[in-house]
């Protein structure tokens, strides 16, 4: 159940007219009053001998009474929406959450006999609109300040009282939406998105690629949009707005953007502190290695999220987010979990310098080429997203636990898209080898994982977990040490495929991070090509990602 409360307005009739109208698409049906301050108040629908303007006067009384006293924008306007699923409600338990509500926003206490004059009015199934006007009986303004949230804190209970559905609810850190206009000059323009939507993306993006301020303020310039960067009479930066080059107001003049009003966490503050955290920019390395290292690096993700301090916990979620930002095919997953990104706990960035780095040094890196690499560096994502999922939802952050999710779905079918060919290869060599190695592997799985074993030996692809066991056996790895460590560190309890679960999490190891191992002999039989799944949505083209 959502409450939405519109900005004041001062004409009580036109609301009215509005809500015992037939609507924008003639939507509303047996509009009429479901509760009001007095069981006497006229109702149109029901009374034909009432009238709109009847109903108006008697709610505006007390603001003709208080003459130039009264606000100017005096009408207080609530509707309330239950969820598609839920049950209609009845009138009258219309009319006790209407009377609730009014109560926990302070427009009628209750007992309050000065309270202000209000009609609840429902004209559909799954909703109602409260309408007050905001003069009490002795003249004075109600004390109504935090309303929004106090409703919602109030609607929060009466779900769970009616059975309704408990709906995820926010702690103010959302990214602000589009308006209204912006979602019709988009429309008329023949954009997807708005120039804020579009924006957020280009600031996030470069934050991730970028390890100094004045890189991130060129990375941004580069793609085309403009940078406005605002300073102090010392010269010291104060903050920054953005716009889209052509995206002009009715004047001709760039409509710009602060940070802050893209997101809490774009503000130039929150993003010199994550780069400030960055230190020196990495150092060069090989590009499989630096790819390895991320992997390794988001690899651990999950272990901090779930161990260290909640602050620390928020950082590497953070950080997380950079990573999914950071490749191209991820692009819906890294918008869906932008949401997840910021909590109420502030974020202590000092302790992610190193994941950090390992994003930006793939940055600087051809995409791996390896389809086994690529396979690996997703599954890692995947774990650390449903690692951030549970600690959103063990600390009740409902919307960002949802955005988790979502952003899990986007990763599994870009891993399932990546892992098909890797895992065809290695289960093409599994299917070869011989049958003591096969019986030694099988023994190192019944071994560590007894209550599992029975399960992975008889799923189909159990030859590629064998022959990954059968290369950290080459390596010097003790086989059921190996699993029992996968074991221990990650739940297995929600893997679509523990085999296949088990397979990537062993090839994350250095010496495994290959598919032709050089002392397996039929390695070289068979060559695989890259497997890169296809971005359904596209990034700022002109942002570098590769040096």
């Amino acid at each position: 159940m959502i409450a939405n409360i519109v900005k004041p307005g001062h004409k009580t009739r036109g609301v009215l007219n509005y809500l015992y109208g037939p609507g924008r698409a003639n939507e509303h049906t047996d509009p009429h009053l479901v509760a009001a301050f007095d069981d006497f108040v006229p109702d149109p629908s029901r009374n034909p001998a009432a009238t709109l303007a009847q109903l108006a006067d008697v709610l505006d009384l007390r603001v003709k009474q208080a003459g130039p006293k009264a606000p100017k924008n005096h009408v207080w306007h609530c509707s309330i929406r239950a969820a598609p699923e839920d049950r209609h409600l009845t009138d009258d338990e219309w009319a006790t959450i209407a009377r609730r509500v009014l109560n926990s926003t302070g427009i009628a206490p209750d007992g309050d006999s000065d309270a202000c004059r209000w009609v609840a009015v429902r004209h559909a199934d799954d909703h109602i609109h409260i309408v007050a006007t905001k003069v009490r009986g002795d003249l004075r303004p109600p004390r109504n300040w935090n309303d929004f949230l106090r409703a919602d804190k109030e609607l929060v209970a009466i779900e769970k009282e009616y059975g309704l559905r408990q709906v995820p609810r926010g702690d103010r850190t959302a990214a602000k939406r589009p308006t209204r206009a912006e979602k019709e000059k988009a429309r008329r323009t023949g954009n997807a998105r708005t120039s804020r939507e579009h924006l957020r993306t280009i600031v996030r993006t470069a934050v991730s690629a970028a390890t100094t301020t004045e890189e991130f303020f060129r990375l941004v310039e580069g793609t085309g949009a403009l940078v406005d960067v605002q300073r102090f009479p010392s010269g010291d930066v104060r903050g920054y707005k953005v716009a889209l080059d052509g995206d002009t107001n009715a004047q001709g003049e760039p409509v710009w953007f602060s940070g802050s009003t893209l997101a809490a966490d774009l503000s130039y503050p929150k993003i010199a502190e994550r780069l400030t955290a960055t230190e020196a920019a990495p150092a060069e390395q090989p590009g499989a290695m630096a790819w390895r290292r991320f992997t390794l690096a988001v690899d651990r993700i999950p272990d901090h999220v779930a161990h260290d301090e909640d602050e620390a916990g928020q950082a590497h979620i953070t950080v997380l987010a950079e990573a999914l930002d950071a490749l191209p095919q991820l692009v819906q997953a890294a918008t869906v979990f932008e949401r997840a990104a910021r909590s109420r706990i502030r974020a202590h960035h000092q302790q992610t310098q190193a994941t950090r780095r390992a994003v930006k040094a793939i940055l600087r890196e051809p995409a791996p080429k390896d389809g086994a690499l690529l396979a690996t560096v997703l599954d890692a994502l995947l774990l650390a997203v449903i690692a951030a999922q549970h600690w959103h939802r063990t600390r009740n952050h409902t919307q960002q636990a949802e955005t988790a999710r979502q952003a899990a779905e986007h990763l599994r079918a870009a891993y399932r898209a990546a892992a098909a060919e890797p895992l065809a290869v290695i289960h093409h060599r599994g299917r070869r080898l011989a049958l003591p190695l096969l019986e030694r592997q099988a023994a190192a799985v019944r071994q560590a994982l007894p209550d599992l074993a029975e399960q992975i030996l008889a799923d189909p692809a159990w030859p590629t977990l064998a022959t990954t066991l059968n290369d950290a056996t080459t390596a010097g790895h003790d086989p059921a040490a190996l699993l029992t460590q996968a074991a221990r560190h990650r739940e297995l309890d929600t893997a679509a495929n523990l085999t296949e679960v088990l397979t990537w999490r062993l090839r994350r190891l250095p010496d495994l991070a290959v598919e032709k191992p050089p002392h397996d002999k039929t390695a070289g039989r068979v060559q695989p090509r890259p497997a890169t799944p296809t971005p359904t949505t596209t990034r700022p083209d002109s942002l570098p990602r590769r040096r």
